[in-house]
């Protein structure tokens, strides 16, 4: 997974821009359809996964939207969607980048603990937190608490009580979503079904006892939540 999710990432982040500038620029406008997914192949020589990761991207921020049966659109409000946050979410945008550079360091290391102190019943208990949160986004519930259990049973999985004592400070406030109510993605199935995506990868690394991938997953998990976030922050200056 190391080399492949990262670059299955910069190549996803490729897709995203390409078709974010052709959005704001005017080059494709409300309501106009993109182009398939395998013309999107075909147009950046990517995978299916890769445009798949791109298109759940730009549905999260409130770019596209998925018409069943007939593809995706553009928005009908495009690229503005940071404009709704209330006053508190984009004062708590800030906080949010620097706690995630924080984590990144942090559980990085955590899942790279896991991989190879973790017992069989705390892989169990990462797993059922995974589950759980898949269950959640099949009911259209919401998912924040089975999110944090996922990280905390990773960090319990250290064995090392100051890697918990760590998350058990910031309670849920580690899963950023929890901060940004009004924001599309908070509720997105496609989203969510990302981040469920993301977290699978972490607990195949940590039950192959794999440090290294393991690490790594956590990384890419962050990352792809810094980019979110950033630009949110680069959208309110707009």
């Amino acid at each position: 997974m190391t080399t492949n999710a990262r670059t299955r990432q910069r190549l996803a982040q490729r897709v995203i821009d390409e078709l974010r500038l052709q959005i704001e620029s005017g080059k494709l406008r409300a309501g106009d359809q993109l182009p398939t997914e395998p013309q999107l192949e075909a147009a950046f020589d990517v995978s299916r996964t890769v445009v798949r990761e791109a298109i759940a991207d730009l549905r999260a921020a409130g770019l596209v939207t998925p018409v069943q049966g007939k593809g995706v659109f553009v928005s009908d409000t495009p690229t503005r969607s940071g404009l709704l946050l209330t006053p508190v979410e984009v004062k708590s945008i800030p906080e949010t980048l620097e706690l995630l550079e924080f984590r990144m360091a942090a559980e990085g290391e955590a899942a790279a603990i896991a991989a190879y102190r973790r017992t069989a019943e705390q892989e169990a208990a990462i797993a059922t937190a995974n589950r759980k949160m898949a269950q959640l986004i099949e009911q259209g519930l919401s998912t924040v608490e089975a999110d944090y259990e996922f990280h905390m049973a990773i960090a319990a999985a250290t064995n090392n009580r100051f890697y918990v004592d760590v998350l058990r400070h910031f309670g849920t406030r580690t899963i950023p979503r929890q901060q940004f109510p009004t924001l599309p993605e908070a509720n997105d199935r496609a989203y969510l079904q990302k981040v469920h995506a993301e977290h699978a990868e972490i607990l195949a690394a940590i039950a192959d006892q794999d440090p290294e991938r393991a690490r790594q997953a956590m990384r890419a998990h962050m990352m792809a939540s810094q980019r979110r976030y950033r630009r949110l922050a680069e959208l309110q200056e707009q």
